[in-house]
């Protein structure tokens, strides 16, 4: 697909900005102001292109970002992470409240299925003990995932979706999980949360694309992101060793 303009929502605080492309959930970046952050986003593009083609949802061939909404950021911008703590809804941008049609709701749906699928293949093909940072932190590849499992399980509950823990290597208990999220989220939708203090589906799958910059929702941003850290694409464990966020 030729070159077209990507809406992107910008949360900011004094120190850092975050940028999210508000249709392709999951397609996320900090950066340390909004020039920063758009720039991250533009070069993250070329790691979310297998989502979209796994999705088989077309993808720009070239970007341009329309920015449509700055919101106040928040604690959790200090992690390089979508805010998730304000109340609905002062942490949504306007357009993850409109209604959303069936076929917008297949198309959001097939993008999270395939930051599932992106996340099961990379971590399928790491090794089991990650590369550490200078003084020894960051998680193993089994950790990682049973983090990004766990986060996704206490999340889900913003869809009305309550399911214990699965372990990460009950692959039964995670599709059932997966699919009860995806029941969810690929359903037409009014705009509003789906469970009280809950969650819209499009802020769900947005995702907090970053973790650890910060605790991503459910769905299309964790995954995106942890299967890079967990494939070796991104130093993962040496850049949160450091103790600051990671805005690169």
């Amino acid at each position: 697909m030729a070159s077209r303009r990507i809406a992107v929502c910008l949360e900011v605080t004094p120190k850092m900005s975050f940028a999210s492309a508000l249709d392709w959930p999951g397609w996320c970046r900090a950066g340390r102001d909004e020039g920063a952050a758009l720039e991250a986003l533009t070069s993250y593009s070329e790691r979310y292109a297998p989502v979209a083609e796994q999705a088989r949802v077309s993808f720009p061939s070239m970007v341009a970002f329309d920015v449509v909404e700055r919101v106040p950021g928040g604690p959790t911008n200090a992690f390089a992470a979508p805010e998730c703590r304000r109340p609905f809804p002062q942490m949504t941008a306007e357009a993850e409240r409109v209604e959303v049609a069936r076929a917008a709701a297949r198309r959001l749906v097939g993008l999270v299925t395939a930051a599932w699928a992106t996340f099961d293949e990379v971590a399928a093909g790491s090794p089991a003990e990650l590369r550490k940072g200078p003084r020894g932190g960051g998680r193993d590849r089994d950790k990682l995932i049973d983090h990004v499992i766990g986060a996704e399980t206490a999340y889900a509950r913003k869809l009305g979706v309550k399911l214990k823990q699965p372990a990460i290597d009950d692959i039964a208990a995670i599709e059932e999980l997966r699919e009860a999220i995806a029941a969810v989220v690929g359903a037409p939708s009014g705009g509003s949360p789906v469970v009280p203090n809950g969650w819209t589906t499009r802020y769900a799958a947005r995702g907090r694309g970053r973790r650890s910059r910060g605790q991503l929702q459910v769905s299309a941003g964790r995954h995106v992101e942890h299967a890079y850290d967990s494939g070796g694409r991104e130093p993962y464990c040496e850049r949160r060793a450091t103790g600051r966020p990671r805005v690169a």
